[in-house]
């Protein structure tokens, strides 16, 4: 493997502005995390060494905030943190910062004087606990350390400064510190290897450049216990470690965590497919994205560090998180978490973070969910799952969205599928001010009924598998009655593609010419319901207008609203979000419809794997080892949103091992109803 993506050494270290915007992040499995800048300066209020899932996977609170060290060294002090406080960054360990890496967890080295020292951090999977370890790994004296633990007990949307938090009961137990707050925040605990010497204060002030940026409250205040102290004998053996956690975690289990996390960082490629390094670098970012529900359910954070577990994210990430990768199980546990909260005929947009119920605000999700589940049996065969509880979760969702559910989501005459009230934005193109939808898209959006017809097709499918043909018909019928109609209103003659919806706000004939990529997925998804003889029309365009090295804008250049930039606060942001911001995700989406419209000859393979290759370079300069939720839709392509998103590095995944490698196994082509193939078919 070709670690250079995940190390940053001089003078990127060194340099405080690209130091400070590059981001680690370490997952527990349960919807916690530990992250910061490679730095270690505090940049967004998410940031934290440990931020615990209370509710998991949701209710997340920032509570050991960041560890400040100085050592001595040959008599002369060094510090080795970088804070950012008002008109002052101080300490600035970032000058002697050597390197950093992630692999095989985030490790960093600074020299100070004669010594190199060295910090590694790694999370109990499955459990809210960070370890950190410091060593001296180079020099031929003794380094006394004296660690400033800066800590907090908020909720990681919230900062908060002295006089709201107030000081925290702090109980010293030899080698553990429990930290217990008012006000029903969490209490937690810092075991530690040295001495505890406690000398109780608050810093003040520590400025978050990048929430600034992007124009919410960015100062807080952490509180200090006092100092932790150990001298540390050359050569590595000796360490000085700790253990923060919600639970009394002891810091001498860390050895075991330490080793399991070296252990899943390491990828499994599929057989028969040689070293490739974005291959790699995508299987071992698919992982940090699991989570447990409720203690017991599997899901999918849509993305780190602010996004929980969304049905619309969570269903087009699954293939790529858990199919290609070989997670069936996962994939099997997620598919009937979701099950459990279908209501209405649809599934959850989102759970949201302080725990209330589950919203139902999306056309989209529910489909996907169900195209999930039509990949899911095409990788496994898991037929009992169908017949033992998922066909008539298939049939409650097909029945409501014919009759009519929440939102004016309906099937009409045509069989297209009509979606859309006022306020509210229900498909992927999702962003929302306070006094209206950016993108509303009211009527019969293109993707919208590309998956309908594609679930339609599953259920048709199902059906005839479990013997149910009149289920088989029914379902058959209105997915041809939608086709016919979809590829007599949707082509668009003059521009050569597809219009992006049709009956714009209801409004019978009225449409939308505007040149986006969610015209892909009527070529892309398992059932396409594009005429095979316009497919490579729309490819064309896509290619030429939307394609760009490291996704695909949601707007062609020179369109009426077209943004270049996403940057700002939160009203610009949203207005550029799906108005030529480039979307990583979509490049998954391109790549299959690209090689459907292609011959199947080496060289259009290799093109197909020419349009992803720019995401290795990009793996490198934003969240290290993943791939981040935007870019500006203008050269070149900077970096936003998100830096660890879910579909992203998913949906990338899946069309590099699906459409290009052809690693996936091979999908069952049996003849279901009219004669087309079932369940998965390409």
């Amino acid at each position: 493997m070709n670690g250079d993506m995940y190390r940053v050494s001089p003078p990127r270290c060194n340099n405080l502005e690209e130091g400070r915007t590059l981001e680690w992040l370490v997952t527990n499995g349960r919807g916690g995390f530990a992250m910061a800048s490679i730095n270690q300066m505090l940049t967004r209020r998410y940031h934290g060494l440990l931020v615990a899932a209370v509710n998991p996977p949701v209710e997340r609170f920032v509570l050991l905030a960041k560890l400040d060290a100085t050592v001595l060294v040959d008599g002369l002090t060094y510090e080795l943190g970088t804070n950012h406080y008002f008109e002052a960054v101080h300490p600035q360990g970032y000058r002697l910062l050597e390197s950093f890496t992630t692999l095989p967890y985030p490790t960093w080295r600074w020299r100070a004087g004669s010594a190199v020292i060295e910090q590694t951090l790694c999370m109990g999977y499955g459990e809210d606990t960070t370890f950190v370890r410091y060593r001296v790994v180079e020099g031929d004296r003794p380094v006394q350390f004296s660690v400033r633990p800066l800590c907090t007990s908020r909720h990681f949307h919230v900062l908060t400064n002295y006089q709201e938090m107030g000081p925290p009961t702090v109980e010293d137990r030899g080698d553990m510190l429990a930290f217990s707050w008012a006000q029903d925040r969490p209490t937690w605990y810092l075991s530690h290897s040295g001495t505890f010497r406690s000398r109780a204060d608050w810093y003040y002030h520590f400025v978050l450049p990048t929430s600034a940026a992007r124009g919410y409250d960015s100062a807080q205040d952490l509180f200090m216990p006092g100092v932790i102290t150990q001298t540390l004998e050359p050569g590595g053996a000796d360490s000085l470690i700790f253990a923060a956690s919600t639970e009394q975690k002891t810091w001498r289990a860390h050895e075991s965590a330490f080793v399991e996390a070296a252990a899943r960082s390491k990828v499994q490629l599929p057989a028969n497919v040689e070293a490739d390094p974005l291959l790699e670098a995508l299987l071992r970012s698919s992982g940090d994205y699991l989570a447990t529900r409720d203690g017991t359910y599997k899901t999918i954070m849509a993305g780190f560090p602010w996004f929980g577990d969304w049905g619309r994210d969570t269903f087009i990430s699954l293939p790529g998180l858990c199919l290609v990768t070989g997670r069936h199980a996962e994939a099997r546990r997620i598919i009937e978490t979701f099950a459990k909260y279908v209501d209405g005929g649809m599934i959850p947009n989102r759970f949201p973070d302080w725990g209330e119920a589950p919203a139902y605000n999306t056309a989209d999700a529910t489909l996907w969910y169900i195209h999930s589940i039509g990949r899911y049996l095409a990788y496994t065969g898991d037929w009992s799952l169908l017949a033992d509880s998922l066909f008539d979760v298939v049939a409650q969702i097909i029945d409501a969205h014919e009759k009519g559910t929440r939102h004016g989501i309906h099937c009409c005459e045509d069989g297209l599928l009509a979606a859309g009230e006022q306020g509210y934005a229900l498909t992927w193109m999702d962003a929302k001010l306070p006094d209206y939808a950016v993108t509303p898209r009211i009527g019969k959006p293109v993707e919208i009924n590309a998956l309908w017809y594609n679930a339609l097709q599953f259920g048709a499918s199902f059906a005839t598998r479990l013997g149910k043909m009149d289920r088989a018909r029914q379902w058959e019928e209105l997915a041809q009655r939608a086709k016919a109609s979809f590829n007599s209103r949707f082509w668009n003659d003059q521009a050569g593609c597809l219009f992006d919806v049709v009956d714009v706000e209801g409004r019978a004939g009225e449409v939308d010419g505007a040149i986006r990529p969610n015209q892909l997925m009527a070529i892309s998804l398992a059932y396409p319901i594009l005429d095979a003889s316009r497919w490579k029309a729309v490819v064309d365009i896509c290619r030429e207008k939307l394609l760009t090295p490291v996704g695909l804008r949601t707007l062609a250049p020179g369109s009426p609203g077209y943004c270049p930039q996403y940057a700002g606060d939160v009203h610009a942001r949203d207005a550029a979000y799906h108005q030529g911001t480039v979307w990583p995700w979509l490049l998954g989406p391109f790549v299959s419809a690209y090689v459907k419209a292609s011959s199947d000859s080496p060289a259009a393979l290799e093109t197909a794997k020419s349009f992803l290759n720019g995401l290795l370079q990009h793996i490198g300069e934003a969240g290290i080892g993943s791939v981040s939720e935007v870019a500006d839709a203008d050269y070149p392509h900077t970096p936003g949103g998100c830096p660890w998103q879910a579909w992203s590095v998913a949906e990338p995944l899946r069309a590099l091992c699906e459409d290009v490698l052809r690693t996936h196994p091979p999908v069952p082509r049996e003849r279901g109803v009219s004669g087309r193939p079932t369940v998965g078919a390409r």
